[in-house]
């Protein structure tokens, strides 16, 4: 299994890179990070919320989506989207 983080700014301060640095530093973030300041990545996959997550199986597809916070009012996404990962990792290919 992989993770790959897409940082596509919102905001202009956003756009600095030193300053996502540190905000991942101070998240102990380390896997790979994507810097999308010209908005290229966000507008290939027609993206339109902050954050969006893609489960993307062994084969390269994108399997699930989910818009937006994944705890947003209690929506579940955290359970929800552990219980896909266990199935993709379980499927053979």
């Amino acid at each position: 299994m992989e993770i790959i983080g897409i940082h596509t700014p919102e905001f202009d301060w956003e756009r600095n890179e030193a300053n996502v640095a540190r905000q991942l530093k101070e998240l102990n973030i380390t896997y790979p990070i994507l810097i999308d300041n010209q908005h290229e990545n966000w507008n290939r996959w027609r993206q339109q919320y902050w954050p969006t997550v893609y489960l993307i199986d062994k084969g390269g597809c994108a399997r699930y989506v989910w818009a937006g916070e994944l705890e947003y009012r209690g929506a579940g996404g955290e359970a929800k989207m552990t219980r896909l990962v266990d199935a993709l990792l379980r499927e053979r290919h």
